[in-house]
């Protein structure tokens, strides 16, 4: 009886080790990225607060970067110690970036966007900069997204004017051959079913900070920098998945791009004590 009690002990036992085992394996992250395995590339302190980040077409090799102060657009390559800025505006608060049809766009929180040509912020020279003050309502906006295949613009809104609206979403706009930038409609984010999905919360003021689209499931990225959440939901703007960021490796996640690769890369703001950085996570293919 002993002999059978203790056999029983040791199967439960290499049972619930092997669970444990399983458990400890599974990726921290979306289906195809761990998380928790990041390429670190830390930001020279012209970038400590490194707003958001873009590639054009997806190529990895420069990215477009803004930081949160300064009218200034910066393009290196990830790795790069020394880095120039391309000044196109004066003081304020921009928050993204995003490259479509030949040009560089940027948002600012109040809504105001400015647009550049791209191989003049290549060649370190501005002369054609364009403000487009009237495209969005009132409100506080802090992500951007450019779909370059299909010649459209997406902006996030962070927070309504109205301050008590638990409303979320953003604005479509179509961007056309001579660079005019017209509205396209609206999309809409789940509130409720994003705190659902958020260890059980139910109630949350949601603050969206960046959007990105990835190219391969056409699902979209949405960063929360505030709520520390990574969301992931459908082509049509349907939540389907809400992960938490750990804090002691996204420090103030504000910027989210994918390259031609499927690689995600999420950008953070740096403090006192930590540089700025961009994490890549490789994208690895289900098989």
């Amino acid at each position: 009886m002993k002999k059978i009690t203790i056999f029983s002990l040791l199967v439960i036992g290499i049972i619930g080790s092997s669970c444990s085992q399983s458990q400890k394996s599974v990726p921290y992250g979306p289906a195809g990225y761990d998380l928790s395995k990041p390429v670190k590339y830390p930001m020279p302190t012209e970038l400590l607060e490194i707003s958001g980040i873009a590639f054009n077409n997806g190529d990895a090799s420069r990215v477009y970067a803004e930081q949160d102060e300064d009218g200034n657009i910066y393009a290196f390559r990830p790795g790069d110690k020394k880095i120039m800025p391309v000044t196109f505006g004066k003081h304020g608060d921009y928050e993204d970036i995003a490259v479509i049809g030949g040009r560089i766009v940027v948002l600012r929180s109040d809504g105001k966007i400015f647009s550049a040509s791209l191989n003049q912020v290549n060649t370190g020279k501005l002369t054609d900069v364009k403000e487009f003050k009237d495209l969005l309502p009132a409100g506080e906006y802090e992500g951007m997204f450019a779909d370059q295949p299909a010649n459209k613009l997406y902006v996030l809104l962070k927070q309504s004017a109205e301050k008590k609206s638990k409303e979320s979403g953003g604005f479509i706009f179509n961007v056309s051959a001579n660079d005019d930038i017209s509205p396209a409609g609206e999309f809409q984010l789940d509130v409720k079913k994003i705190a659902e999905l958020s260890a059980g919360k139910h109630k949350m003021k949601f603050r969206p900070s960046a959007l990105a689209k990835n190219p391969f499931n056409k699902q979209w990225y949405i960063l929360s920098s505030v709520n520390r959440l990574l969301i992931i939901a459908d082509e049509n703007f349907n939540i389907k998945q809400t992960i938490s960021l750990k804090p002691n490796a996204f420090l103030q996640p504000e910027g989210i791009a994918f390259d031609k690769q499927g690689n995600l890369y999420i950008s953070n703001e740096g403090n006192d004590i930590n540089n700025g950085n961009i994490l890549m996570f490789k994208y690895a293919q289900a098989k």
